[in-house]
């Protein structure tokens, strides 16, 4: 009555209508008549009647036929001579008959461990019977494929450019390089590197903007066997010292430009990499013989993190290798494919865009500085350049599918999709607007899982009411599990876990957090091996997909930036101004999401924001 009373008076605003009025034009509306005054019922009967009050007779119920559902679910127990009885009523539009079938099957293996052991504990009840828990367990996740073990993300690399040496490799506006160019810069560099120490283990800032040296440089620090940490030179200096401090750099990789951008910290050198053109022509062109290995570190890349402190993912090669594997299997990448290199090295999307074509023969392209936000600039590349292949985060997705002019993106083959959720109406926006052969794909992964571990092609042909996050990657488990960490069933939100070779080490220097997320996996044979909690409410779908239902936490995404808003809470009241803080995600316009903070305080506003952009980014 008050929601009608409210939309009434939108039509009058100055004016008070009788309330008579609002309840007699109520009366026609459907929805509100349908609706259960409540939507689940249940009901308990006795009902051990007298079988033998006729002699000679048998005397049994009839159910009497039900055209109509009262209620969402209405179940009705009876205790009667032979037994406890039930009818579960439901309606047709809200569920489907196998997934009222599950429910039934739940509820009978409820009554017989209750019946077996009165005094069990609510929290030891198992719902699952064993065939239920063994496909969510293990059919659904029986992704186990050959990987090569003994490589590292460079050396396929290093066997493309020995087999196309003359092929472009990478182009950077008007700049270029083969493979057979790009592989002898960056192993001079890395030769260099190794004189300054760099091996296993050693972790290299890299400080760039896009660029050639970029890609030379990541190159060269895993051709020398370190990690690279990706240090964005728009985030403000004191965050850049943090981070600098936590990785425990020796080394930072910069353009000569951006020199004065890193923080000076004692121990830290800089070294910028396009000045250095005559030091390195006395570097060897060869391949660094040694260095990394499977289990080596690749990158150090930093999240957001609810203390007010960012936090390091550290993620090794064997991890990165298994998912370009299973993305080259799934997509087939050739020489013919162009990719555009669009997302910011300091997100881990970033690195399936820099190496899985380099690994493949393909050509890299790089979008200018600040190029991913512009939709007409991308148009223009993915023309000029022939692009088959480029990443989108939904948001950025739905301004490139409203502003781009798809008949100059002819080339696109697939468009990758991740970073958040990706809504129905956009995917359907997206197949009307771009036509066949263009496919549209739903990727999900942390940055604490190597990149991506599920995935969901769009068809075309299949109407879209949720896009799910999909199935498992190759070697890559995933469950939906309940605060014990048992398996919940079909249909049932719990937290997604992530298990297999693609979890990550941990966080850097924070044995305690990584404790906490990255956890024993109880359904694995392998010593030691682990489950990373993702704080992400999931559950399974009938057809073996998942589906997103959004956080337990307070983490959020805002264009594709994944943020605690912890971490702007602390830092706000760090201001000596600043008494209470509440930071909240708000969409008051479809797709506009924004972050927004509610405060005790008597500083000004434009001051506050002077003091959050010196510790976050912008």
């Amino acid at each position: 009555l008050r929601r009608a009373r409210e939309a009434t008076l939108g039509a009058h605003e100055h004016q008070e209508l009788p309330f008579e009025k609002l309840v007699v034009e109520l009366q026609p509306e459907r929805s509100l008549s349908h609706s259960p005054l409540f939507q689940v019922m249940f009901t308990l009967q006795n009902d051990e009647g007298r079988g033998d009050a006729l002699a000679g007779l048998e005397v049994s119920g009839v159910g009497a036929a039900m055209e109509i559902a009262k209620f969402d679910l209405s179940l009705t127990l009876a205790a009667t001579v032979q037994g406890l009885r039930g009818v579960l009523n439901y309606g047709t539009d809200l569920f489907e008959r196998g997934t009222i079938e599950r429910m039934l099957g739940h509820l009978e293996r409820v009554l017989e461990q209750v019946a077996a052991d009165a005094d069990v504990r609510l929290s030891r009840l198992e719902l699952l019977g064993q065939a239920e828990r063994a496909q969510v367990v293990e059919a659904w996740n029986g992704t186990a494929a050959e990987v090569p073990a003994d490589r590292c993300i460079h050396e396929l690399f290093e066997v493309q450019a020995a087999r196309a040496p003359d092929a472009v490799a990478v182009r950077f506006e008007e700049e270029s390089l083969t493979y057979r160019e790009l592989n002898a810069r960056a192993n001079r560099l890395a030769h260099h590197l190794r004189g300054r120490g760099v091996g296993p283990e050693v972790r290299v800032g890299v400080l760039m903007e896009r660029s050639l040296e970029m890609v030379v440089s990541l190159l060269a620090v895993l051709k020398a066997g370190g990690a690279y940490v990706p240090l964005d030179p728009g985030l403000p200096a004191e965050r850049l010292a943090y981070m600098l401090d936590d990785s425990a750099v020796p080394l930072v990789l910069v353009q000569a430009a951006l020199r004065g951008a890193v923080p000076a910290r004692e121990g830290v050198g800089v070294l910028a990499v396009d000045a250095l053109a005559e030091r390195l022509a006395a570097e060897p062109a060869e391949n660094p013989a040694g260095g990394a290995e499977p289990d080596s570190l690749a990158y150090v890349i930093y999240t957001s993190g609810s203390t007010g402190r960012p936090k390091g993912v550290m993620n090794a090669h064997r991890g990165v290798m298994n998912r370009l594997a299973w993305m080259q299997a799934q997509y087939g990448m050739g020489a013919d494919d162009v990719v555009l290199q669009k997302t910011p090295f300091s997100f881990d999307v970033s690195v399936w865009e820099f190496f899985w074509p380099l690994q493949r023969g393909a050509c890299l392209v790089m979008a200018r500085p600040e190029g991913h936000r512009d939709p007409l600039y991308l148009q223009e590349v993915i023309e000029r350049r022939g692009v088959t292949t480029l990443h989108f985060v939904p948001s950025m997705l739905q301004q490139f599918v409203e502003t781009a002019d798809p008949a100059r993106c002819g080339s696109l083959l697939r468009v990758v999709c991740s970073g958040e959720a990706l809504p129905p109406a956009l995917v359907e926006r997206f197949h009307e607007r771009f036509p066949a052969p263009v496919e549209l794909h739903n990727l999900y992964g942390p940055t604490e899982a190597a990149v991506d571990v599920s995935y969901w092609p769009c068809a075309r042909t299949s109407p879209v009411t949720v896009v799910p996050i999909g199935r498992p990657v190759w070697n890559t488990a995933l469950y939906v599990l309940d605060a014990a960490l048992r398996p919940v069933p079909v249909g049932t939100p719990g937290e997604l876990y992530i298990g297999g070779v693609q979890v990550a080490r941990g966080y850097q220097g924070r044995a305690a957090m990584t404790a906490e997320r990255f956890v024993p996996d109880p359904f694995s044979t392998e010593g030691g091996a682990r489950l990373y909690r993702t704080g992400d409410r999931a559950r399974w779908r009938a057809d073996g997909a998942i589906e997103y239902l959004g956080r337990l936490d307070f983490q959020v995404k805002v264009r594709g930036f994944r943020i605690e808003l912890g971490e702007i809470e602390s830092v706000l009241l760090g201001h000596p101004g600043v008494r209470e803080a509440v930071v909240l995600a708000r969409e008051d316009v479809s797709g506009d999401r924004r972050l927004v903070a509610y405060l005790v305080s008597d500083v000004e506003a434009g001051v506050l924001r002077e003091h959050l952009l010196r510790e976050l980014p912008e």
